[in-house]
């Protein structure tokens, strides 16, 4: 045989030898890839393994291991932080209702026939302010909510008819204590979708008490049987400028005494984070919001 012939197979057997080296390689980064997308959509403290003796990807992998060690950390630290936030916003809401309750009482306890006209108009300030301030503590309490939205996604079939028939049924009383008569059409068809339960009573709860406050006097309430789900009540003070901040965690309309809370900014939250869309109208002074949860 001549040299030409073991030049070939020496040639063959490299090149050989690398095809393979590569097909490996390609397919522990494949695993590797897959291994990474397992662990961050579980959620496991699982880390990644390789079934290679390459430099390269051995060190690949300990620097994603690396990284999701870090990202461990900074998640644990974030949810430690948000808890810490939470109980630390929750005490002082509770701290501030305690005086706030009081102050309300002795103010509805005082005789205003035995007060100057002078007297009268200062305690309906303070009446006023107190009030305000009320408000403003239920807001701090409301935020607090949406600190730990993550820890309620569990997700199961489930109608929205009867979420939304239970959680206006849930308003009877501040109806009537706002001289407001819904209008409330439902359809007949069940409209399933998997969603978590908790999570889009808090929507239909922060949409319908936000309507309760600023509504002139009328709500209608929509079901379709595709699926949307439209709230449509009376209001003033709003321009193309404030509908499209409507939503903004700290954005407010002030229309009169009144201001715009975080409650539709929470229901965003909320419906985005269930994979939805929310979307605001206004025409006419008609102020048209609009849900959607897909199939």
């Amino acid at each position: 045989m001549s040299i030409w012939f073991y030049l070939f197979l020496i040639v063959l057997f490299i090149a050989i030898f690398f095809i393979l080296k590569v097909l490996i390689m390609k397919q522990e980064i494949k695993n590797i890839g897959s291994c990474l997308t397992d662990i961050i959509n579980t959620d496991t403290n699982n880390l990644i393994t390789i079934n290679t003796n390459d430099k390269k990807l051995k060190e690949l992998a300990n620097l994603l291991n690396d990284s999701l060690k870090n990202l461990r950390k900074l998640e644990l630290e974030y949810k430690n932080g948000n808890k810490e936030l939470k109980t630390s916003i929750t005490n002082i809401s509770h701290d501030l209702r305690t005086p706030l309750t009081a102050i309300r009482g002795y103010l509805d306890l005082m005789d205003n026939d035995n007060l100057s006209e002078k007297q009268i108009k200062y305690l309906k300030i303070i009446d006023s302010k107190v009030k305000d301030l009320t408000f403003l503590t239920e807001q701090l309490f409301d935020f607090s909510k949406t600190l730990d939205i993550h820890t309620e996604m569990k997700q199961e079939s489930i109608v929205i008819n009867d979420i939304l028939e239970d959680s206006v049924a849930s308003f009877y009383s501040l109806f009537k204590e706002h001289n407001i008569t819904p209008n409330i059409d439902i359809c007949r068809e069940k409209v399933i979708r998997v969603l978590n339960e908790n999570i889009l009573k808090r929507i239909f709860e922060n949409i319908i008490s936000n309507a309760i406050k600023y509504s002139k006097k009328d709500f209608n309430i929509k079901l379709y049987n595709n699926g949307i789900i439209e709230f449509s009540n009376q209001t003033d003070g709003l321009d193309q400028v404030s509908l499209e901040q409507l939503f903004d965690r700290y954005y407010t309309v002030k229309s009169a005494k009144k201001s715009n809370g975080i409650g539709l900014s929470i229901a965003k939250q909320l419906v985005d984070l269930s994979g939805g869309k929310i979307e605001a109208k206004y025409k006419n002074n008609i102020l048209k919001i609009k849900i959607e949860f897909l199939i």
